[in-house]
């Protein structure tokens, strides 16, 4: 049983939830209005517990309805409440103008958007626009939106920040930063990727009763957390040895890039791999060994010198420090072909660009780069629709697809989508990825199937990650910090 909590959903989700519950089950919109009116101001005591006064600003659709809900409620409480709003009531959809004529009623102090604004308050609500945003924000929405994230005053939104694409996480041209934000019905999946996470804040969420009627709906994707990975490693056996628990080749290394097999190699070490080599060029034999002596390190010129390599390996590592140069190209070419379970990242996606293929044995680690290269598009184009292109990669490309950055993306075999909500801005340094397919390799030699080394990996590899920058902060992280601190985790994880 999967906790609700767990469940991310798309905005098309959420209009059906919402479609059932009015046509279905007889719960007017006027009702669910009140709802989430009543779970905004419940959040706002328990977030904000000391606020006196409070600025409430309301857009032209339901969201703002939900708003003027939640200034009745405050006043009523006792609370200084002013609406700064842009529409009259008369101009608002039924629910909502039946809300602000409420509001009206009870003599709540309103202003127009346009009109100064009395920074004289402890708390702003964002109650400007909903989760239908599909383009820029636009006309008076745009002042209102900068001047709340001017004043630096504490923030909640209202299901969504004003300005963030619910179902993708893009900022068109301007997005409301909050302090937290309570969504309505159920989380969103653009909450947890790309500016998502920079403008939410803390997230609650208020399901509004609709719980058994979401249930019947399919959710888009899950959170990846502890709770949501499998890792099925089973205490060892006394009796064992090294072969038991699989031997990863790691192949690249190019000109003045040791380090990026050097790191791997020792990550999928420390994710318990028996065994390791690595491949690279002669010249950077003497660089690897030092960095972890249990490496076995070969220098390899020709596809011919890789190919028994290849054949000694139960999982390979293709691309870390690789380049596209002529040596690159054969070592690619070489590998690619071998059958085994495979982690292609960096210089290798490049090379698998070029000369694309689908195989279900591998797993791809792009960065939206690198994933912008695979679909012939920019890192641009890639970032408007992150769920979009995890699905295109594994349409094109096969396997397993695990998509790198703010809200990590994981697709897995069965085409489910896992959206990782640990890690951290210091892990924005060099050497991460290489780390990450270390890991992940380490886990898949041990006999974890693709989607579970994948989902496992990325979830520890930012776990321990924010473990550490709990301790230290996040400026100076190393890639290599994380290495001494796996095995700990993984075996706390294992059955």
């Amino acid at each position: 049983m999967i906790p609700p909590e767990h469940k991310l959903y798309q905005c098309e989700q959420i209009r059906r939830c919402e479609d059932m519950a009015i046509n279905q089950y007889n719960i007017s919109e006027h009702t669910l209005m009140l709802r989430a009116g009543e779970a905004a101001f419940e959040t706002v005591l328990k977030r904000f517990p000391h606020i006196q006064r409070m600025a409430i600003f309301c857009g032209a659709g339901n969201n703002a309805g939900d708003g003027y809900v939640l200034a009745r409620l405050a006043q009523q409480y006792g609370l200084s409440v002013k609406i700064y709003q842009l529409k009259s009531p008369e101009n608002l959809p039924s629910a909502a103008a039946h809300a602000a004529m409420h509001a009206m009623v009870d003599n709540i102090p309103c202003a127009w958007l346009d009109e100064p604004f009395d920074t004289e308050v402890d708390l702003i609500v964002d109650a400007l626009l909903g989760i239908g945003l599909q383009g820029e924000v636009r006309g008076e929405m745009v002042g209102a939106i900068n001047l709340i994230n001017e004043t630096e005053l504490p923030v909640i939104a209202l299901d969504i920040p004003s300005g963030l694409n619910a179902d993708t996480g893009q900022v068109y041209n301007c997005c409301v930063r909050a302090d937290c934000t309570i969504c309505f019905i159920g989380r969103k999946t653009g909450m947890y990727t790309l500016d998502g996470p920079d403008h939410c804040g803390e997230i609650y969420c208020a399901d509004l009763q609709l719980k058994d009627i979401l249930e019947q709906l399919p959710f888009y994707a899950l959170q990846l957390t502890r709770q949501t990975i499998d890792l099925p490693l089973p205490p060892r056996k006394k009796n064992c040895h090294k072969g038991d628990f699989g031997h990863v080749l790691v192949v690249g290394g190019g000109p003045g890039m040791p380090g990026a097999v050097a790191l791997a190699a020792k990550a999928a070490l420390r994710a318990g791999a028996g065994a390791v080599t690595v491949a690279t060029r002669p010249e950077h034999i003497t660089g690897v060994l030092p960095f972890c002596p249990e490496i076995m390190v070969h220098g390899v010129r020709s596809e011919n010198e890789l190919k028994p390599l290849l054949r000694k390996a139960t999982v390979c590592i293709l691309g870390p420090g690789l380049g596209v140069d002529e040596w690159g190209k054969k070592l690619f070419h070489a590998a690619i072909t071998a059958q085994l379970p495979m982690i292609i990242d960096a210089s290798a996606l490049r090379l698998l660009a070029e000369h694309p293929q689908i195989d279900d044995n591998w797993i791809l680690t792009p960065h939206p780069g690198e994933a912008g290269a695979l679909l012939s598009c920019t890192a641009a184009g890639i970032q408007k629709d992150r769920f979009e292109a995890v699905e295109k990669l594994q349409k094109q490309y096969g396997g397993v697809i695990i998509l790198k950055g703010a809200g990590s993306i994981v697709r897995t075999v069965n085409a489910e989508n896992f959206v990782c909500i640990a890690g951290n801005a210091g892990m924005a340094t060099a050497g991460m990825g290489d780390i990450l397919n270390g890991i992940i390799a380490g886990l898949l030699a041990q006999g974890l199937s693709l989607s579970e080394s994948a989902k496992a990996g990325v979830w520890l590899h930012a776990h321990v990650a924010d473990q550490i920058v709990q301790r230290q902060g996040e400026r100076g992280l190393l890639a290599s910090d994380l290495l001494a601190q796996f095995p700990k985790f993984i075996n706390g994880l294992s059955i």
